[in-house]
C-alpha cells in the first residue's frame, strides 16, 4: 500500500512539474499603465517641464516573449494630444493599436485614456515605442524587448549581460515650441542642443558628467548591446573605443553575423551587437554623433558618450571616482557616406528566405524636399525658408496632409468619403533626372491626403528614389504594419534594366525602416498580408511635418482571419 501511495505521489509530482513547465512556456499577457505627464527634467544645467511616461525619461522598458500579448492603458495628464506607436510591431489585424495620430486613431486628448492591445507574433529582438503626435517623441519613448519564446534561445552565443542603449536628441527648449515656431515661419526648425544615451548627454556637455551612463563589462565576457536610434531628426554613427561589434540582429530580425567598428542607424532603426571584453581592463567611451548628408543646412555637431567600464579596471569603484580617463574612439566624418553605405549594405538574413516574386504592384516613389511659394495672404514673417519660401516635402510630388477630424483607418473601414483618396500615383507624375539639376518647376508639390490601395495578398515592390530637390539627403523610410526585404540600394537614378541585376533574392535582410542613400535609391518587397491603413513616412520628424509620407490602404481578405478586427470600444473620438 505504501508503495502504491508513493507511486501516486510521484506521478502527481511529475504531472504538476509537467503542467508548470507547459504553463511557463505558454504566452503571457503583460498589463502596463502609461501616464503621460509633465515632469521636471534637468539637462545642460537647465530644468525643463518635459513630457514623460510615468515621470521617467526615457520611459519604461517593456520586456516580453515572442507570442505574448501587451495591454497598455495610456492616460493623458499632459496638456498636449498624444498617441503611442509600437515601432516595428506587425499589428496583425490590430491596426487600431498602431498609434500614428489621425492615421489609425484620433489622439488621446488631455484627460483622456486609451488601452492598446496587441499580440507579438513571430518577432524577436529589439524594438521600441514612442509618441506619434507632433514632436512629443523627443522625450516620450522607451525600449520594447522581445525575448525568444520560453525554452527557445538566441541563434548566437548567449550573452553574459544585456544592455539597452537608447540614442536620443535633446533640445534646451520645449520641442513642441520648436516645431510650432517652424510651422509658423516656414523655415527649418532649430537643431537640437545635445544627443543622449539613455537620456544622458555624457561627459562632453556642460553639467552632464556626473550622470554619464556606465555600461559594465568584464574580461572575457560576451555581452549584448541593444542600440536604438530614438533621435528625432538625425542619423547617428555609434562606436566603442578599441572594441569590435558583431551585428546579430536589426529591427527585431536576426541577421547573418558580421563584425564592424561603427554602426549607422537612422531614426527608428535598431541594431543588436555582441561585444567582447577582450581589451585591457580600463574605461572606454561609447560615442555617437551625426551622420549628416544634406547640403548647406545646419545640424547638431555635438557628440554624446557613455562609458564601457571593466569591473576589474583599476579603481573602478573608488570613493572619489575612477582616476582613469576613458579612451575616446575615432568617429567617422559627419558626411562620411562611404562608411554609412558600407554598413547598411553588409546586412543579410541568416539563411535563404522566400522573397516575393511575380510582383503584382511595381511602385516607384520619389522622396525629397520642396519649397512652396509664399501664399499671397501670408506676411513675410511666415515665409522664412530660402528666398521667401516655405519648406515642404513629398513622395511622388504629393505632400501628405493628415486629416484632423477622423482617422484614415476609420474612414477606410467605414467607407466614409472625403477623408482619403486612393489615387496616390504609382510612379512620379513626371519623370526627370532625380539626382541631377532639377527644374524649379518641380520644387512645389501638390498637397493632399492620398493613399495607395492594395489588394489583400498583393506582392509589392517599391523603389524608393531620393531626389536632389533643395538638397539630396539620406532618408530613413519606415513602413507601419510590415517588415520588408531590402533587395538592394545604390547611388544615382535607379535603372530598371541594370540595377535589377543587383537584387539579392537569396538572403536579403528584413527591416521595418530602410535608410535610402543620399542621392540614391533602395528597393523593398513585401506581401500585403495585413489589412488596414499603414503609413509609410520618413522617420526624420521634421520631414513628416512637411509631408514626406503616404499611406497604404490594404483591403480585407476573405473571412475573419484576413480582416481588420472591429475597433475597440474605447477608441478615442475626434
Amino acid at each position: 500500500m505504501e508503495v502504491l501511495n508513493s507511486s501516486i505521489i510521484l506521478l502527481g509530482l511529475c504531472l504538476l512539474l509537467a503542467s508548470s513547465t507547459m504553463s511557463s512556456a505558454e504566452p503571457k499577457t503583460h498589463n502596463h499603465e502609461f501616464v503621460i505627464q509633465a515632469t521636471p527634467v534637468k539637462r545642460l544645467c537647465k530644468t525643463h517641464n518635459s513630457i514623460t511616461v510615468n515621470g521617467q525619461f526615457p520611459g519604461p522598458t517593456l520586456e516580453v516573449n515572442n507570442g505574448d500579448t501587451l495591454v497598455v492603458m495610456v492616460t493623458n495628464k499632459a496638456r498636449y494630444n498624444v498617441t503611442i506607436h509600437w515601432h516595428g510591431i506587425r499589428q496583425m489585424r490590430t491596426g487600431w493599436a498602431d498609434g500614428p495620430e489621425f492615421v489609425t486613431q484620433c489622439p488621446i486628448r488631455p484627460g483622456g485614456s486609451y488601452t492598446y492591445r496587441f499580440t507579438i507574433q513571430g518577432q524577436e529582438g529589439t524594438l521600441w515605442w514612442h509618441a506619434h503626435s507632433s514632436w512629443l517623441r523627443a522625450t516620450v519613448y522607451g525600449a520594447l524587448i522581445i525575448h525568444p519564446k520560453q525554452g527557445d534561445s538566441y541563434p548566437f552565443t548567449k550573452p553574459k549581460r544585456e544592455q539597452t542603449l537608447l540614442l536620443g536628441e535633446w533640445w534646451d527648449a520645449n520641442p513642441i515650441d520648436v516645431v510650432r515656431q517652424a510651422t509658423r515661419t516656414g523655415a527649418a526648425p532649430n537643431v537640437s542642443d545635445a544627443y543622449t544615451i539613455n537620456g544622458q548627454p555624457g561627459d562632453l556637455y556642460k553639467c552632464s558628467s556626473k550622470d554619464t551612463v556606465i555600461v559594465p563589462i568584464d574580461s572575457g565576457e560576451i555581452n549584448l548591446l541593444r542600440v536604438i536610434n530614438a533621435a528625432l531628426n538625425q542619423q547617428l554613427f555609434f562606436t566603442v573605443a578599441n572594441h569590435k561589434l558583431t551585428v546579430v540582429s536589426a529591427d527585431a530580425s536576426y541577421t547573418k553575423p558580421f563584425t564592424t567598428t561603427t554602426l549607422m542607424l537612422g531614426p527608428g532603426q535598431t541594431t543588436d551587437v555582441l561585444i567582447t571584453g577582450d581589451q585591457p581592463p580600463s574605461r572606454y567611451y561609447m560615442a555617437a554623433r551625426a551622420y549628416f548628408s544634406a547640403q548647406n543646412a545646419q545640424f547638431d555637431n555635438t557628440t554624446t558618450t557613455a562609458i564601457l567600464e571593466y569591473e576589474s579596471a583599476p579603481c573602478s569603484n573608488c570613493k572619489n571616482g575612477p582616476s582613469t580617463k576613458p579612451v575616446m574612439p575615432p568617429l567617422p566624418a559627419y558626411n562620411d557616406t562611404n562608411t554609412a553605405s558600407a554598413f547598411t549594405t553588409s546586412f543579410r538574413s541568416p539563411r535563404k528566405v522566400e522573397v516575393p516574386t511575380d510582383i503584382d504592384e511595381n511602385l516607384f516613389f520619389t522622396i525629397g524636399l520642396g519649397l512652396n511659394n509664399c501664399p499671397k495672404n501670408f506676411p513675410s514673417s511666415r515665409c522664412q525658408g530660402p528666398n521667401g519660401t516655405r519648406f515642404t516635402a513629398s513622395m511622388n510630388n504629393v505632400s501628405f496632409v493628415l486629416p484632423n477630424n477622423i482617422s484614415i483607418l476609420q474612414a477606410f473601414q467605414q467607407n466614409i468619403p472625403g477623408v482619403v483618396t486612393s489615387d496616390f500615383p504609382a510612379n512620379p507624375p513626371q519623370q526627370f533626372d532625380y539626382t541631377g539639376n532639377v527644374s524649379r518647376s518641380l520644387w512645389q508639390p501638390k498637397s493632399g491626403t492620398k493613399g495607395y490601395r492594395l489588394n489583400y495578398g498583393s506582392r509589392v515592390q517599391v523603389v524608393l528614389q531620393d531626389t536632389s530637390i533643395v538638397t539630396p539627403e539620406n532618408h530613413p523610410i519606415h513602413l507601419h504594419g510590415y517588415d520588408f526585404y531590402v533587395l538592394a540600394e545604390g547611388f544615382g537614378n535607379f535603372n530598371a534594366k541594370t540595377d535589377t541585376q543587383k537584387f539579392n533574392l537569396v538572403d536579403p535582410p528584413m527591416r521595418n525602416t530602410v535608410a535610402v542613400p543620399v542621392n540614391g535609391w533602395a528597393v523593398i518587397r513585401f506581401v500585403a498580408d495585413n489589412p488596414g491603413a499603414w503609413i509609410m513616412h520618413c522617420h526624420l520628424d521634421v520631414h513628416i511635418n512637411w509631408g514626406l509620407a503616404t499611406v497604404f490602404l490594404v483591403d480585407n481578405g476573405v473571412g475573419k482571419l484576413q480582416s481588420v478586427e472591429p475597433p475597440p470600444a474605447d477608441l478615442p473620438l475626434c
